[in-house]
């Protein structure tokens, strides 16, 4: 049984009464009315008419637990002109998100209690998502000197992952510490895996397509050689590694091998990783530049069985918002990454779920409980039950519409998405009892909301 930890002092569940009319759970069964009383599930058979203090109505769609993303990117503290935890927090409700965890690659670096908890409490008072502030595995992410993990851990942000995404902790003595000192604090390391001598100058994958292109090309081994290594040093060492963005063929054979010998290893995949590959790049766009890169269509695939197999325990968005001056220009010098939160659940359910290859509680259990496990986080990823917390999303699984960047809440517009069709949309949000996103729009911050 997974011991949850504390978590950092959250805003408040809303008060009084919220039904939420005409939902299927796990798109199941007929239509349920869910009665949330001061932030808890009361009733999933309330009656339609119901007296409630606000009313939602869910047309019949698919109920599921709030989604969680435990790999994003909100650019606060220091590059605010590109997002917010104000702007992230929308996106991630317009998405179903009721906590993210913000990635430490900041500046200043999430290095220090202080930092953490500012980001922690800025989350709350918004309201809009929980924002986790993940806390870098080395000072100033220099890979030099290891952050003090037991005072993030005890500040009042509660910080419980550790990474340095962005850049790979490549030295293994570095690492090596890292899972020890992690083992004794009982938290948890993401590691970005790139051996950053063999991606010196590289800002597309190794293949045929850059080599035509005349791109640097990065390759699987970059990646591959960094996970192995991690997985004999938790093996030997104990700690529990987590791999971001897995992206190869050769990651899915290695975190194989390593949990089939009880090695405390996850992973996660990205939804680029999942349907894109490395044949956009005669676009020459700079929004299809990410690390690690696209990669070919025989990875996609394997990527996509394990996580339908369960070798690779989850779905992360690594939504990476830029600046239109940092992707519109020469694609080496286009900044890596792509906005992730707010076409996630579609890209998951029209790959998965509308052909046949999974259903909503598998969709429930990549994009949520099971991120919350890995994390071990209270309070969300909880099963639609009487007596849980009003986490919750409904989803339409039969709307049909286009990507835009401009029309995401999101500060930037750098979706590799745009002008692409998708049919699963997110309708409603609820955190707590609040509702934090209606008929796709996500509320207004807390903060802006109290003036």
């Amino acid at each position: 049984m997974i011991e949850y930890p504390e978590t950092g002092t959250l805003g408040p569940a809303a008060t009084g009464t919220l039904l939420i009319r005409n939902v299927r759970p796990y798109g199941e069964g007929e239509a349920v009315n869910v009665l949330v009383q001061d932030g808890v599930i009361a009733d999933l058979d309330a009656a339609a008419d119901t007296t409630a203090d606000r009313v939602l109505d869910g047309g019949g769609n698919v109920l599921l637990p709030g989604l969680v993303d435990i790999h994003v990117h909100l650019r606060e503290p220091g590059r605010e002109d590109t997002e917010t935890i104000a702007t992230g927090s929308a996106a991630a409700a317009q998405g179903g998100f009721t906590a993210v965890f913000t990635m430490a690659n900041t500046q200043p670096v999430l290095d220090q209690p202080v930092i953490a908890e500012s980001v922690w409490y800025k989350g709350q008072a918004i309201g809009l998502c929980d924002v986790h502030p993940v806390g870098s595995i080395t000072k100033g992410l220099a890979g030099k000197e290891l952050t003090e993990f037991g005072m993030m851990a005890q500040s009042a942000a509660k910080v419980r992952m550790f990474s340095d995404d962005g850049k790979c902790v490549d030295n293994p003595q570095i690492m090596r510490r890292a899972i020890e000192y992690s083992r004794g604090q009982d938290v948890l390391l993401a590691q970005h895996c790139e051996e950053p001598r063999l991606t010196e100058g590289a800002v597309a994958h190794e293949g045929e397509h850059a080599a035509r292109l005349g791109l640097r090309g990065w390759p699987r081994a970059a990646e591959e050689s960094i996970v192995a290594r991690d997985a004999l040093l938790a093996r030997d060492y104990g700690g529990r590694v987590h791999i971001c963005h897995a992206s190869t063929v050769g990651s899915v054979e290695l975190v194989t091998w390593a949990k089939e010998r009880g090695i405390p290893m996850t992973a996660e995949v990205t939804p680029h990783h999942l349907i894109l590959t490395d044949e956009r790049l005669y676009s020459y766009d700079g929004v299809n530049r990410v690390n690690p890169p696209l990669r070919e269509t025989h990875d996609t695939v394997a990527l996509r069985q394990a996580l339908l197999d369960g070798v690779i325990d989850c779905v992360a968005t690594d939504h990476a918002p830029h600046g239109s001056e940092e992707k519109c220009c020469e694609f080496e010098h286009a900044r890596p990454g792509m906005l992730g939160l707010e076409t996630s659940l579609a890209i998951i359910a029209d790959t998965f779920v509308r052909t046949g290859l999974a259903d909503w509680r598998w969709v429930a259990k990549v994009m949520s409980e099971r991120p919350c496990e890995i994390v071990r986080l209270p309070g969300h990823g909880r099963p639609i039950a009487v007596g849980e917390p009003a986490n919750l999303t409904v989803v339409d699984p039969d709307c049909t519409w286009v990507a835009s960047g401009e029309a995401m809440a999101s500060k930037s517009e750098n979706t590799p998405y745009e002008g692409m069709e998708f049919h699963t949309k997110v309708v409603h949000t609820v955190l707590r009892g609040h509702v934090t996103c209606e008929h796709g729009t996500a509320s207004a911050p807390r903060t802006e909301a109290q003036q």
